[in-house]
C-alpha cells in the first residue's frame, strides 16, 4: 500500500554543518529516506547539497522559501521579506528570492516550496499586546476559556480584520506573480499555517485562499502541528475542527510537540499534542516531515521517526 513519505528537516542539523553533504549524510544515516531543506541553508551548503541529492544519498521531499538563504544571510530566516509587504524593494526581494527558491527545489526535485505569507503590520497598539498583558495581569485565570480574555481575544480578533485588508490584497497578489513560475517548474506552493496573533493568512482564510486561486491544484495548505496548538491554546481554533476544514486542501505537515509551557518543536510523545488525531487526516500522497528543533537530542529524533512510523503503519498498514 502506498504510504506517506517521511522527512526530518533540516533546520535540526543545518547549523553545525559546513558541507551539505555531511548534513544530508547525517539524516540518511538516521535511517531517512527524505528530506525537508529547510529556511537555513546557506550558500555554502549548496555543492555538498547538490552531490547528496546526485548521489542517491537522500531524496528532498520539500523546500523552505528561502531556500537558499539570500547571499551574506547566515542563518534561517523565513520572514526576511514578506509578500503582504508593500514596499516596492522589499516586494522586489521577496519576488527575486522566491523565484530563486522555486528554481532549487525544482533542481531538487521537491514537490512543495513551503511559504510564510506575512503578518499585518500595527504601529502602535498591537491586539497580541493585549492578549499578552491580560494573560500576564491575571495568572489564574484558564486560558482560553476565561470569560474576560474571550472578550479581549473577541476585540482583538475584530480589530485585526479592520487592519489586514491591505495587507491580504498584497499577499493574494504576491502569490499570482510566483504561481505561474512555479507550475512551470512543477513545484506545488505549499501555505503554511502560523502561530502568532498577526500572521497571516489568518487561520479561516486558507480555503478561500486556495479555491480562489486561478488553478488551486497549484497550491495547497501545510499544516504545521506546533503552530496550531499554539494558536488553540490562544483560542483562536479548535485544532481537529481546523483540520477537517482543510483537509481537501492538505498538501503536509510539519510534525513536533509542544510541551505544556508552550516550547515547540519539541519531539514527539515529549508534549500535549494528540498524533493519534493528526494521523486520522493523512493520505499516501501527503509529504511528513518532523520539524525539530536543533537542541533535540539524537536519540530523541530516532524515537520520534519510530512513533510517526508506528502511526503510519497503524493507518496504512505494514
Amino acid at each position: 500500500m502506498v504510504k506517506p513519505s517521511l522527512a526530518l528537516s533540516t533546520c535540526w542539523n543545518s547549523f553545525r554543518h559546513t558541507d551539505g553533504y555531511a548534513m544530508l549524510r547525517e539524516i540518511a544515516d538516521l535511517g531517512f529516506t527524505h528530506a525537508e531543506l529547510s529556511h537555513g541553508i546557506r550558500i555554502v551548503l549548496l555543492p555538498g547539497v547538490i552531490r547528496a541529492v546526485e548521489e542517491g544519498v537522500i531524496k528532498i521531499s520539500s523546500t523552505h522559501n528561502f531556500c537558499p538563504l539570500p547571499t551574506g544571510i547566515t542563518q534561517s530566516a523565513p520572514n526576511l521579506f514578506e509578500p503582504s509587504v508593500k514596499d516596492h524593494r522589499e516586494h522586489e526581494q521577496w519576488l527575486r528570492h522566491t523565484k530563486r527558491s522555486l528554481d532549487f527545489a525544482a533542481q531538487m526535485k521537491s514537490r512543495v516550496l513551503v511559504m510564510h505569507l506575512g503578518s499585518v503590520k500595527f504601529l502602535w497598539f498591537n491586539p497580541a499586546g493585549k492578549l499578552k498583558a491580560f494573560v500576564r495581569n491575571n495568572p489564574t485565570v484558564t486560558v482560553p476559556d476565561d470569560k474576560a480574555y474571550r472578550a479581549v481575544l473577541k476585540k482583538g480578533c475584530e480589530k485585526l480584520r479592520l487592519k489586514m485588508g491591505p495587507y491580504w490584497q498584497q499577499v493574494q497578489a504576491s502569490i499570482e506573480e510566483v504561481r505561474g513560475y512555479a507550475v512551470e517548474r512543477g513545484v506545488k506552493l505549499g501555505f503554511e499555517n502560523r502561530e502568532k496573533f498577526e500572521e497571516l493568512p489568518l487561520d479561516d482564510d486558507f480555503d478561500s485562499l486556495i479555491g480562489g486561486l486561478a488553478q488551486p491544484h497549484t497550491a495547497g495548505y501545510w499544516h504545521d502541528t506546533g503552530h496550531a496548538d499554539i494558536k488553540q491554546s490562544m483560542g483562536m481554533l479548535e485544532h481537529r475542527l481546523h483540520l477537517e476544514k482543510n483537509a481537501p486542501r492538505l498538501l503536509g505537515f510539519h510534525l513536533h510537540d509542544v510541551t505544556a509551557d508552550g516550547k515547540d518543536h519539541q519531539p514527539i510523545g515529549a508534549g500535549r499534542i494528540d498524533f493519534n488525531m493528526i494521523s486520522s487526516f493523512w493520505r499516501p500522497e501527503h509529504l511528513l516531515t518532523l520539524e525539530l528543533s536543533p537542541r533535540v537530542k539524537t536519540e530523541d529524533i530516532v524515537e520520534s521517526k519510530q512513533r510517526i512510523e508506528a502511526l503510519i503503519e497503524a493507518r496504512f498498514g505494514a
